[in-house]
């Protein structure tokens, strides 16, 4: 029997590290990192409780080396049964009012995702389980055309990979996300689609038909050009180039497309706004947008250890321009200050944002969907007229 095992400790784990000499003195105590070969392709670096469990579990070596007895982190997907598929918002700084999302969890495992801590409503760790353990939605598109043949459903804009991505490495074969596109083409429903996979060039053919009649468009997130940085943060999305080139496929397709500088890391990222947007630019991208780094909830300590574990000279640094754009916090998640931030360097990183986009040419015209060709489906569990 392994002599490793797991420590139960009183919840909530420890506040945020103090920081000495530029480093957090007691970050060893945030959260134990799992050994790398157990890690391996992933992007956290622990695998701390979520923060609704009664008790933190804590894996720690008892000396004898157990812990190498452990296995390493496999991707497993389980099925996800809601009972609806279209997810509703009224949050006043975003352009949607409604989203789906194929999966729960994402395979890319990017350091920084926001949507990271949605873990934890499923007694899950918003670190390597968030990558690891993912929960899949089959019944999707069916679900779909029983909610757009509702009475009462009305179209606007569904936004597709707002929580997750539609098409991380398990959409290659389970195809969640082309059979909600099948169903959105044939009612006619218009669908905006964020992705950082060039995967979505596979549905190429759907999307260029909706496309024709105003119906689909796409924005791809390119975070950095250089392919270290990428592969760090974004240990299983596309690279950099294979993103530039889906782009380049989709607006050749005649598919509106967007290029997202996301998200912007002040010291670390931020000096390649102009390069990203160039690029996207010459790939044949027409719009342009930007989110600042956000820390919501575990993110914020996820995002110190990954920044420890491969920058720590830079630490500081980050964390201190970082609290120059949010009001001298970590985060601030006040709506319309959120996903830019505020004070001199937001400002200067917006201005930078902007003169590149004038330069290139591009958000001079914005796509606009329709929903002039919507028709309800028909049966989807409504009653047949006897007429």
């Amino acid at each position: 029997m392994s002599r490793a095992f797991s420590h139960a400790l009183s919840y909530p784990p420890v506040t945020a590290p103090s920081e000495v000499a530029g480093a957090p003195a007691s970050f060893p105590e945030l959260a134990v990192a799992i050994d790398g070969a157990r890690r391996r392709g992933r992007g956290a670096q622990s695998n701390a409780s979520g923060r609704y469990e009664a008790e933190a579990r804590v894996a720690f070596d008892d000396g004898w080396q157990s812990l190498d007895e452990l296995p390493a982190f496999k991707t497993t997907v389980e099925i996800d049964t809601a009972r609806k598929v279209i997810t509703r918002n009224d949050s006043p700084d975003i352009g949607f009012d409604r989203s789906i999302n194929p999966y729960r969890g994402c395979e890319h495992g990017c350091v920084y995702c926001f949507a990271r801590p949605t873990h934890a409503y499923l007694g899950l760790s918003p670190g390597l389980d968030f990558e690891s353990k993912l929960f899949a939605k089959p019944e999707a598109p069916a679900m779909l055309a029983k909610e757009l043949a509702a009475p009462d459903y009305e179209p606007r804009m569904i936004a597709i990979g707002t929580n997750t991505d539609p098409y991380q490495p398990i959409e290659r074969d389970r195809k969640i996300m082309r059979g909600i596109l099948e169903v959105l083409e044939k009612a006619g429903h218009p669908v905006g689609i964020v992705t950082k996979s060039a995967l979505v060039a596979r549905d190429i053919d759907i999307l260029s038909r909706m496309a024709k009649r105003n119906l689909a468009k796409v924005a791809i997130s390119v975070t950095s050009l250089d392919p270290k940085l990428a592969r760090s943060m974004e240990p299983r999305a596309p690279t950099p180039p294979r993103r530039l080139e889906a782009l380049k496929a989709l607006a050749e397709a005649g598919i509106p497309t967007t290029v997202m500088v996301a998200p912007v890391i002040p010291a670390l990222n931020d000096s390649e706004i102009e390069r990203i947007l160039d690029a996207a630019a010459h790939a044949g991208a027409k719009e342009a947008s930007y989110v600042l780094l956000r820390l919501p909830l575990e993110v914020r300590d996820l995002f110190r250890e990954w920044l420890m574990a491969n920058y720590p000279d830079r630490y500081r640094h980050v964390f201190t321009l970082i609290r120059d754009m949010r009001g001298g916090r970590d985060y601030d998640s006040q709506w319309g200050t959120r996903m830019k931030g505020t004070g001199p360097m937001a400002w200067m990183i917006g201005r930078r944002f902007e003169i590149a986009c004038e330069k290139l040419g591009l958000n001079k015209r914005r796509s606009r969907l329709t929903t002039d060709h919507f028709v309800k489906p028909k049966g989807g569990g409504q009653q047949l007229s006897l007429f």
